[in-house]
């Protein structure tokens, strides 16, 4: 059972980190992945690049163009504008129904793949010992609580295993996210402790030099 062990312990790790990040991030990142690959859709979200790019152009050469001292030129932009802007909302919208598409099947292989997989996991080997306790060093009450629902008595369950993975994993996460807080922060002191004494530099140098100056001027008067 130790594959099972690990297994399980990897898939709860898969599981978590995806909650930490985000389905929509995560939808998001595999989106623009997936337009970079010779899909069905890479070519349409070039093609919409390039009509956003000349759009902006045509756009801003025809804000800086009179419409009433170049009349005939700004109404030719405003066409092109026009025809563009109407080819811009025509292609996000394609691509928009694409995204949604996408990310429906994605969150669903995403799911049978992760906590699918889990439940699957748990129904199958739910009867099984993850691994045995020594016998007599608990109480029989723990040991029966151990092997909550159906595994033997005396033996830790996949379930009992999966909520331990689950306790360790995010003490694990809140202990690396304690600890980046705590590097942020003396990052964050240190730059601002630099920039007092840098500030603090400036300023005694600023004073010496009318200091000096002044000096110079009694000199000379008392001459």
């Amino acid at each position: 059972m130790t594959s099972l062990l690990l297994v399980v312990f990897i898939l709860q790790t898969i599981i978590t980190l995806i909650s930490t990040i985000g389905s929509s991030t995560l939808n998001s990142a595999l989106w623009t992945l997936y337009n970079r690959l010779p899909t069905s859709t890479s070519k349409a979200v070039r093609d919409q690049k390039k009509v956003q790019r000349e759009y902006l152009r045509v756009r801003r050469e025809m804000n800086s163009t009179s419409s009433q001292d170049e009349f005939a030129k700004w109404a030719k932009l405003r066409r092109q504008h026009d025809k563009l802007l109407e080819q811009l909302e025509k292609s996000s919208a394609a691509l928009a129904t694409s995204k949604s598409s996408f990310d429906s099947a994605v969150t669903s292989l995403r799911w049978t793949g992760t906590n699918g997989f889990r439940w699957l996991l748990q129904f199958w080997f739910t009867k099984e010992a993850m691994f045995w306790i020594p016998k007599g060093w608990l109480p029989y009450y723990v040991e029966w609580v151990l092997s909550f629902p159906k595994a033997p008595v005396g033996a830790v369950s996949i379930q009992i295993w999966w909520i331990a993975c689950v306790s360790v994993i995010q003490f694990v996460i809140e202990v690396m996210s304690a600890l980046y807080g705590v590097v942020g922060r003396r990052k964050e002191e240190e730059d601002d402790g630099r920039r007092e004494k840098t500030s603090t530099g400036k300023g005694v140098a600023g004073g010496v030099a009318p200091t000096s100056s002044r000096r110079e001027e009694g000199r000379k008067n008392e001459l």
